[in-house]
């Protein structure tokens, strides 16, 4: 099992706490945020091959900017992969 906290960078999110065990995210929590959806997308998420998670929200942006608190997700979980 793999526990990592990172620290999103261009969101209002502060940190994402993630577990991942064999390839299943376990536990998502985000720090700070649009609390509602953060914990809708924590919901839908945990259990889910982590793949899976890269592939539907890597890209995903909110508003102008470049970024959001779900494709800062995946970069978290890229690097509890690697």
């Amino acid at each position: 099992m793999k526990k990592i906290e990172f620290i999103p960078e261009g969101v209002c999110s502060k940190k994402i706490s993630i577990e991942v065990e064999n390839g299943i995210l376990k536990e998502l929590v985000f720090t700070g945020g649009c609390d509602g959806n953060l914990k809708a997308i924590a919901t839908l998420s945990q259990g889910m091959p982590v793949s899976e998670i890269i592939e539907k929200l890597e890209g995903n942006t909110c508003g102008k900017r470049a970024t959001s608190c779900a494709d800062q997700l995946t970069k978290a979980l890229r690097s509890a992969i690697e």
